[in-house]
């Protein structure tokens, strides 16, 4: 069946928009014709993850498209960049390297996309609402946009996210719509798995991220989280070791509330049972790394810290009090850090090791100044990227362990 087009999508492939919205259109149109979409609906924003940079390709696609004149049609955050444009002096990249890099941020700028440069554009005042259909790049923020939010976007990787922004258009296809959105598979915890800590939330993202291939999960079982950066932590874990887009947590998650509702009235295609040593194993794989191993740093926030995330550290902060010389780098979104330096809650903390990064992560970017040693996180992302990313030898555990071990100078796990 044709893709039908209205006559505002006709005109704007014609030209009556300009040439550059012309491109994104016909870029759009080819692209759901390839997945089959029928129509194209309206969006209400999106989130552009084109802003790192991978090379010329990719800068040259968004200065086509600056030349012109293009514009968003609406609100569009960004997501990471390759630069720290606040604290430009702890990236250490060749110029050859930092010009085009500073300039594909820039060149989303001059389309009108909003400066945001976070991988957690749901922290900002962007947060889609329940049912809004979006235009989202970014797995982690794809994942908690559907699951947590039930905002609804397929997973749009770049170009395709930012033609969406361009044309105010997203192809009516995927999780868009409500009966693709219905659960297929479904995983049961036992209760012994039920130790509600942000481990258990990142092993079970880990095992449903494996297992679950493209079919949309419904976990049952799955203690009440303390905050939604649990819930973060599972949709960030699910879509870097698979291609999770959408979760139902069952008494959970918005479109969740039974197991009826999450599968929409049928049985699940396979019954998967989650167990504690299920849960330990996915977490041991993401390091071998023994107790007692030299600490080079500390790297948090991947995704992005939370603002709660960060009145959850800095008392830990101040009760340890690291004084090692272990650097504890923190990523976070720019809007985050504002707010943290407007309520004075970051004032004396550099003392402590504390060094926030902004506008990047510090897997994608030479951030970290000592790569000789282990690096400690309590991210399952950051802990499966890293060791092939920026080649350093990673440890997984809990935030207060990170901590500890920051004062002590070397890897402590359960730490009272």
């Amino acid at each position: 069946m044709a893709l039908e087009l209205t006559t505002h999508d006709q005109s704007m492939l014609d030209g009556g928009q300009g040439p550059s919205a012309a491109a994104a259109m016909k870029i759009l149109v080819a692209f759901s014709n390839a997945v089959g979409a029928n129509s194209l609906l309206d969006i209400s924003g999106a989130h552009i993850d084109g802003c790192l940079y991978h090379g010329k390709a990719g800068l040259d696609f968004v200065e086509r498209l600056v030349e012109g004149g293009g514009r968003v049609q609406v609100p569009t955050t960004l997501n990471v960049g390759s630069f720290d444009l606040i604290h430009p002096g702890m990236v250490k990249m060749q110029v050859a390297e930092e010009v085009p890099a500073r300039r594909l941020m820039k060149a989303h700028l001059e389309l009108g996309c909003q400066a945001t440069f976070t991988c957690a554009p749901y922290q900002t005042r962007f947060r889609p609402q329940f049912g809004e259909q979006i235009a989202w790049g970014e797995s982690n923020a794809i994942v908690f946009a559907n699951s947590v939010i039930g905002a609804r976007t397929n997973r749009y990787g770049d170009f395709i996210d930012l033609c969406c922004a361009m044309t105010g258009r997203a192809p009516a296809w995927g999780l868009h719509l409500s009966e693709n959105r219905r659960g297929r598979i479904l995983f049961e915890l036992d209760e012994a798995a039920h130790e509600p800590n942000d481990s258990l939330f990142v092993g079970v993202g880990l095992i449903v991220g494996q297992a679950n291939g493209d079919r949309v999960p419904v976990i049952a079982g799955l203690p009440q989280p303390r905050d939604e950066d649990q819930l973060k932590a599972l949709g960030a874990a699910s879509a870097t070791t698979g291609a999770v887009a959408l979760f139902h947590a069952v008494g959970i998650t918005p479109e969740a509330a039974t197991l009826d509702q999450a599968f929409q009235g049928r049985a699940p295609e396979e019954t998967i049972r989650i167990k504690r040593a299920d849960i330990d194993q996915a977490l041991a794989r993401l390091s071998a790394v023994p107790d007692g191993a030299p600490l080079a740093a500390i790297s948090l926030g991947t995704p992005h810290f939370s603002h709660e995330e960060w009145m959850r550290l800095l008392p830990m902060l101040r009760e340890v009090a690291p004084g090692r010389g272990i650097p504890i780098y923190v990523n976070t979104g720019r809007a985050t850090l504002t707010r943290l330096r407007d309520e004075g809650a970051l004032d004396g903390m550099e003392a402590f090791g504390l060094i926030p990064v902004a506008d990047t992560c510090t897997y994608v970017t030479s951030i970290l100044e000592n790569l000789d040693g282990v690096v400690m996180t309590n991210s399952g992302k950051w802990a499966h990227y890293a060791p092939g990313n920026i080649g350093v030898t990673v440890a997984f555990a809990e935030m207060k362990d990170c901590i500890r071990s920051a004062a002590v100078g070397h890897v402590v796990r359960g730490a009272a």
